[in-house]
């Protein structure tokens, strides 16, 4: 084939499909690229399409003051943008990972969890800039484009160009700006982020500030996890970070020719004073080893050491040992019963032995186990379907290492049966945590002011990560800092 593999990426020539034309010359970045597959038009119709679905995975932070803060920060970093086809639009997602991403077409989102560790006014526009240059450089419609040219061939994609072949795979889903980017879309982004820093009045010192913070949440992410290498699940994950970009962010910085200055600290504090920390309401919390999701109603604990990951879609808790715990919900059909639901619905009419009826907390269930495997380690699998509400099934997947203690496999049955639904008084006692600003009093400390975090540990770290502190930083009386406290 016409075409050449490079880093992952197909490289192609202009000539190569002169019936695409295939080659365009970007606005913003003066470059030529192949991103043919995928017109302006296209792109509008894949994030409209798109934009549901993030929302109704992430959902959208209830907090109209700071929504209305973002996207004013937002159209202000990106009125000079190269793309005035474009009609920017900025979201704030309910999510405490630290991320950020945009969808073809103008979409943008920034996760309430980014909001928590960004500095000031211009960090945030930095991270709003740099993903308006990705929208700018068209970097999905060129991954797209190449991706599709790997995949079929420059001929068979030549020959389907008048058939609906092309558009039909378009039908591309949010996996397209979840992947990574390439690093030189990465180092793109960063230029053109600086640009419309500087263009905007900002300090363009502030994407490298962002990447400092960046760096130090993903150090205490790592103390707190107890990882000893390789970033935590991130912003880092689809933006990777690496020494060489850096560097060549710092450099640009300090060649910008009429450079802004503005930080906007104090208006920044402002906006994100009271927003919610960590997991919310309305997609469960962890506490300690107890799940607890007030808004559906429902509760359940894992054994000690099991450690608890709270995803979109489902909880995951794994232990040292390799059993593993996943839980979800399901749909339930009128007057399904969980039985019923377990044979012929999940495991999809197959032959299990030893199925049985059981009772959690006064709700009907089923369960069975089979013979499998997690990460090609033998285990037994036990699945578990629990009547939860009349559309609803609460769902367990329990694998058990064959090598499995009397005790750990107590404690997995204890998780089962500790599922229970939660009263009016519990769901209205709960309270969520939240972000509050602060003024140092003199005599104020790190260890002080970190004091009445609702942690057991690595309350001081936290503080310096949120506040931008360096090990050896004191506070200073008078100065504004982050503080995390029970509601």
């Amino acid at each position: 084939m016409n075409f050449k593999t490079f880093l992952g990426l197909a490289v192609i020539s202009c000539t190569v499909i002169p019936a695409l034309s295939a080659c365009s010359t970007n606005p913003a970045t003066g470059r030529q690229q192949f991103a043919a597959l995928m017109s302006p038009t296209q792109e509008d119709q894949v994030g409209s399409e798109e934009h549901p679905n993030i929302i109704a995975q992430y959902g959208e932070y209830n907090n109209a003051r700071v929504q209305t803060y973002v996207r004013q920060v937002g159209a202000r970093v990106t009125q000079n943008t190269e793309r005035p086809d474009v009609q920017y639009k900025f979201y704030v997602i309910d999510s405490p990972i630290v991320n950020a991403f945009a969808l073809p077409g103008g979409y943008i989102y920034i996760s309430r969890g980014l909001l928590a560790v960004a500095q000031n006014e211009a960090e945030l526009a930095a991270v709003l800039g740099h993903e308006a240059g990705h929208i700018t450089g068209r970097h999905s419609a060129e991954r797209y484009s190449r991706g599709v040219v790997t995949s079929l061939g420059t001929n068979i994609l030549a020959a389907a160009l008048d058939s609906s072949g092309v558009s039909q795979a378009l039908g591309i889903g949010s996996d397209l700006y979840l992947k990574s980017y390439s690093r030189s879309q990465e180092n793109e982004a960063d230029t053109l982020g600086i640009r419309y820093l500087a263009q905007s009045g900002y300090s363009p010192d502030a994407m490298a500030g962002f990447l400092q913070a960046l760096q130090n949440e993903s150090a205490f992410a790592q103390l707190e996890n107890g990882q000893q290498g390789g970033n935590s699940v991130s912003y880092f994950s689809t933006h990777p970070a690496t020494a060489d970009r850096i560097a060549k962010t710092a450099s640009e910085v300090a060649a910008v020719q009429g450079r802004g200055n503005e930080t906007g600290r104090d208006a920044y504090l402002n906006a994100i004073d009271g927003i919610t920390y960590g997991e919310s309401p309305a997609h469960g919390v962890i506490r300690g080893t107890e799940f607890i999701h007030p808004d559906i109603g429902f509760k359940f604990a894992v054994p000690s050491g099991f450690k608890l990951v709270n995803q979109p879609a489902q909880v995951i808790a794994t232990s040292a040992d390799g059993a593993a715990v996943i839980f979800d919900l399901a749909a339930r059909t009128a007057n399904q019963d969980a039985m019923g639901y377990l044979r012929t619905t999940w495991l999809k009419g197959e032959a299990v032995s030893g199925a049985e009826n059981i009772s959690v907390n006064g709700m009907n269930a089923a369960t069975a186990a089979f013979a499998g495997s997690i990460n090609n380690v033998p285990m037994t699998i036990r699945v578990v379907a629990i009547e939860f509400a009349p559309q609803r099934f609460a769902r367990f997947q329990i694998g058990i290492p064959n090598n499995a203690s009397a005790a750990l496999v107590d404690g997995l049955k204890r998780t089962t049966h500790s599922f229970a639904r939660l009263g009016e008084s519990e769901k209205a006692s709960f309270k969520p945590f939240v972000l509050r600003v602060v003024s140092a009093a003199p005599g104020d400390t790190v260890a002080s002011l970190a004091a009445g975090f609702p942690y057991d540990k690595y309350n001081a770290e936290r503080f310096r990560m949120l506040n931008g502190l360096g090990a050896n930083d004191p506070v200073v009386a008078g100065a504004r800092y982050k503080i995390i406290r029970a509601q």
